[in-house]
């Protein structure tokens, strides 16, 4: 059966799917907070079931935080070789999809998350966040509710797109995995290890089917609400805790100031040094690693028509700023930054007291590209902070975590059925954008699979992820569904 009748079928039943996501939604899985462990494990529970419903083996795997569902489909005929060879198809090395005389189709990881962000300010809601609510905006109906596009609602796309295959042409046409977390929204603090517990039932002989061949992950966004987009490149991330020690207790600022080290304002001192005039980062060799920019992604991202002026009015702001030399989208997508993201010290209480405190603190972060390595950033950022301090000041700095940026060559052999599973969903090429944000678990397919990662998604800049009024458009939703549906097919259609 043809894509086509299977998008038919998804347009007939989408009032259905809508339904079923609201009930997933409604399930407050809010990973951060103990008091929410139970209904992580509830959400887990029913997208697990859900997926056995369609015809997936589906469990929950006990991690030491809240658990993974996998859930896996194999084709009666997906046994064979490798699909990942180099090139601009899906092709082997052979020119087809078959291996050892039998037939073969692809096998895709789907990663997704079910946990979601705390939904506090609750009185900036503009209806409770886990009673989803369906409303209309200027691009027809939208689901309001806490994870209803990070990463539920994009999820479900996928799902909905298997359901789809299943219902209309009686099976789903590709070997798929499904690994679908619980702890996304705290660090993905426990899927390297499970990654590395489940490499042989993914990527190796246990794999159902065949060998896995790429991941796609749904947790990105469209370029704008009628244009899809690729995202083949993710920032990295590295985040510290930097402590300031001083005096041994904190003391009288008029026996004491101007005789000893003052821990806040030697902290802000040193901070306000870590730029440039320029905005560069002062650290001696922090650029020594990154990848520059070649003329012709300048060029095309030029093309792209980007509205900074619209994008600044949303945060509030009328002129940019950074780095000297680069534009906006150049900033976001392909350059390293260090923020400021928390800082204290001292007396915070109403009225003044005049103290010198024993210590301040600052939560510190890096946004990395490539070829930039994490630990080398923070031994060159430890050494820099150390050649500063002041006598009578010792340091402490807390490394809270941090993940590679990763980068998927545009030639991966998936790429060129993705550009053209958009097109047909969407009617639009796909635009191939890079992102600011970063996503660790991503670079993990990488150094734990061997597996290059598609980065697919259908979320929109203003759908306030994170935020009070939380939104995933309804269009964007169908286009999800549509779009994964046909990756499906043209994928299937190349194993002949």
């Amino acid at each position: 059966m043809s894509a086509s009748a299977v998008l038919e079928h998804l347009e007939r039943n989408f009032d259905q799917s809508v339904n079923r996501l609201v009930e997933w939604l409604r399930i407050p899985s809010v990973s951060t907070d103990p008091a929410f462990k139970a209904e992580c494990r509830r959400a887990a529970q029913w997208l697990a079931d859900d997926l056995a419903s369609i015809g997936f083996t589906a469990e929950l795997r006990e991690t030491k935080g809240h658990p993974v569902v996998l859930a896996r489909h194999a084709t009666p005929r997906g046994r064979g070789g490798s699909l990942r060879g180099r090139g601009g198809s899906l092709r082997g090395r052979g020119g087809s999809l078959r291996g050892r005389g039998e037939a073969r189709v692809p096998h895709l990881l789907f990663y997704g998350h079910y946990d979601v962000q705390p939904p506090d300010p609750l009185d900036l809601w503009d209806s409770p966040p886990f009673e989803p609510a369906i409303v209309d905006g200027p691009h027809g109906r939208r689901l309001i509710a806490r994870g209803a596009v990070d990463d539920k609602g994009q999820v479900m796309t996928f799902v909905e797109a298997c359901r789809a295959w299943r219902d209309a042409a009686g099976s789903i046409p590709c070997d798929i995995t499904c690994v679908i977390e619980g702890e996304e929204e705290c660090g993905s603090v426990n899927m390297h290890q499970f990654l590395k517990d489940a490499k042989e039932e993914i990527v190796g002989a246990a794999a159902p089917g065949s060998p896995c061949d790429f991941a796609v992950v749904s947790d990105t966004g469209m370029w704008d609400i009628d244009t899809p987009a690729i995202t083949y490149a993710l920032r990295g991330l590295v985040y510290l805790e930097v402590i300031l020690h001083g005096p041994s207790r904190d003391l009288h600022s008029g026996l004491y100031g101007g005789c000893v080290p003052n821990p806040i304002n030697e902290l802000a001192r040193i901070l306000a040094t870590i730029h440039d005039a320029d905005r560069r980062i002062a650290i001696p060799g922090f650029y020594d690693d990154v990848r520059p920019l070649t003329a012709g992604e300048r060029a095309e991202w030029a093309a792209l028509d980007f509205d900074e002026k619209a994008f600044l009015s949303e945060a509030g702001l009328a002129q940019g700023y950074g780095e000297k030399g680069y534009s906006l989208l150049e900033r976001q997508w392909a350059r390293p930054t260090c923020d400021v993201n928390g800082i204290k010290g001292g007396y915070q209480g109403q009225g003044a007291k005049t103290v010198i405190p024993s210590s301040a603190s600052a939560k510190v972060s890096f946004r990395l590209v490539p070829d930039q390595d994490p630990r080398r950033v923070v031994e060159a950022f430890r050494r820099w902070i150390n050649a500063q301090l002041a006598p009578g000041c010792r340091v402490e700095i807390i490394d809270h975590g941090s993940g590679r940026p990763c980068l998927t060559p545009i030639d991966h052999p998936a790429m060129s059925a993705a550009r053209a599973a958009l097109k047909e969903a969407m009617g639009r090429d796909a635009v191939l954008i890079r992102s600011g944000g970063s996503i660790p678990i991503v670079e993990g397919f990488k150094s734990n699979l061997g597996l290059e990662t598609l980065l697919i998604g259908f979320g929109l800049s203003d759908d306030r992820v994170h935020s009070p009024n939380e939104k995933f458009e309804l269009k964007c939703f169908r286009a999800g569904q549509r779009s994964h549906a046909s990756l499906l097919g043209r994928l299937a259609s190349l194993g002949g």
